[in-house]
């Protein structure tokens, strides 16, 4: 099924027209009422003239989560705070959050390109969809909800917390449909378990899960606890919220909405633009958007762009799977290391649950790392610890990271559920060291 047949299936021709029509106005647009723009642009000699097709976006600068934080509140918005009618920001763990206003035409957008993504999953009118992404400040929660109230389905705010009763409600109403991270997806899971309720007492069909990396593994522990089909969903506040691509019932790759939002990989380092199919740094410009609309915005993302045409007929550009973030990338001893290797490892061996802490430190200034890895219910015992074959098991997996990642790791086996849980956005890594 496709939701928007006219957008989802233009030729590259009508999409390149398209894109290069509202890039020239969107650079317009911020260039009179976005003084960060206009000041950027005028120190490179340019006016809005001077974008005449998409092919120009390399003229333009790049935009950066600290631009955002160094105009907070509202100095990159666009539209007048009268025309704002929502306002998500992010976390803003590592600083000041970033504010990101959004006018009523912007929550249209987003509520097409969410249904898209859904019509993609196979969801329909007739189904009934949990949102347990977290609503309030977050764009998870109500990103996805408007996008299913726009598709016709019944939705369920169900958010996070409480997840016994989130269990039982997937059983009462038989709901068919679920948006959550992945690791939430796992902790509901074992929730069901505990409570001694099976994949077959609910109805769970479809999947929704994003917000935080996950591996091909991680998707099939899901679908096998769960009973559905997982499909991965990507999106960042910034740009607008989950809706900015999408898996179709190929799930090879994930098709863009690049008529709202335009990709480039670039090369982190150099900034230099890298050709399809190259892996480098994610970045969108928005096409669209009224409330604060970004060019060039560094996602910090590394994906690659997808050639060719999908079998399922969308003709709208894919992205590979999000590999890790160039600003979350571990460096030891001077190797990059990315958590999604490690859980790729973990995963493929049937003795360990999906979850695991990456602890690095320093020590006698020689990096550490440590792996802290769940064994699966079945593979415990009150006295693992003094159990051989465990310790022959520690020893595999050790082996097994080392010829991934080429570094040497300590194995630290856990019983089951000690590894703090997390109802949001799960956290992998902890880095001791005092890098600076």
């Amino acid at each position: 099924m496709i939701w928007n047949e006219t957008k989802e299936r233009m030729s590259r021709d009508e999409m390149s027209a398209l894109q290069s029509k509202r890039l020239r106005k969107i650079v317009d647009y911020v260039y009179h009422n976005v003084p960060f723009y206009r000041n950027k642009l005028q120190e490179r000699g340019m006016t809005p003239e001077d974008i005449r097709t998409i092919e120009d976006i390399d003229k333009l600068p790049f935009t950066t989560k600290q631009d955002l934080r160094d105009n907070y509140p509202f100095a990159l918005q666009a539209a007048s705070p009268s025309e704002i009618v929502r306002i998500h920001a992010s976390t803003g763990t590592t600083g000041k959050p970033t504010i990101v206003g959004y006018t009523r035409k912007d929550i249209g957008v987003w509520s097409e390109c969410m249904a898209r993504c859904l019509t993609a999953y196979g969801v329909t009118r007739n189904d009934i969809f949990s949102v347990a992404y977290g609503y309030g400040l977050f764009t998870g929660g109500l990103g996805a909800h408007y996008g299913v109230e726009n598709l016709g389905a019944a939705v369920v705010p169900t958010s996070t917390g409480n997840t016994e009763k989130h269990v039982r409600l997937l059983r009462d109403l038989g709901i068919t449909g679920i948006a959550c991270t992945p690791s939430y997806a796992l902790y509901l899971a074992e929730t069901m378990e505990k409570m001694g309720i099976t994949r077959e007492d609910i109805k769970l069909r479809v999947g929704a899960f994003g917000a935080e990396p996950w591996t091909e593994n991680m998707r099939k522990e899901i679908e096998e606890r769960l009973g559905l089909k997982a499909y991965n969903l990507y999106g960042l506040s910034e740009i607008m919220g989950p809706c900015v691509s999408y898996e179709c019932e190929m799930q090879h790759g994930s098709h863009i909405n690049e008529d709202h939002f335009y990709p480039e990989i670039i090369n982190p380092q150099t900034l230099e633009r890298l050709p399809v199919g190259e892996t480098g740094e994610l970045v969108f410009t928005t096409l669209t958007k009224e409330g604060m609309p970004l060019l060039r915005y560094r996602t910090k993302d590394l994906s690659y762009l997808m050639p060719g045409v999908c079998e399922c007929g969308r003709t709208n550009i894919r992205m590979g799977r999000i590999m890790g973030r160039s600003d979350d990338m571990l460096i030891i001893r001077g190797i990059n290391v990315f958590p999604s290797q490690v859980e790729s490892v973990i995963l493929s061996m049937k003795e360990f649950a999906p979850r695991y802490l990456l602890v690095v430190d320093r020590i006698n200034n020689l990096d550490t790392l440590e792996v802290q890895v769940e064994l699966r219910q079945e593979y415990f015992t009150d006295d693992f610890d003094r159990l051989a074959p465990l310790e022959e098991l520690s020893k595999k997996l050790a082996a097994k990271l080392k010829s991934v990642l080429s570094i040497s790791a300590k194995v630290k086996l856990k019983a089951p559920n000690t590894i703090e849980r997390s109802q949001g956005k799960s956290k992998f890594v902890v880095d001791k060291r005092n890098i600076v």
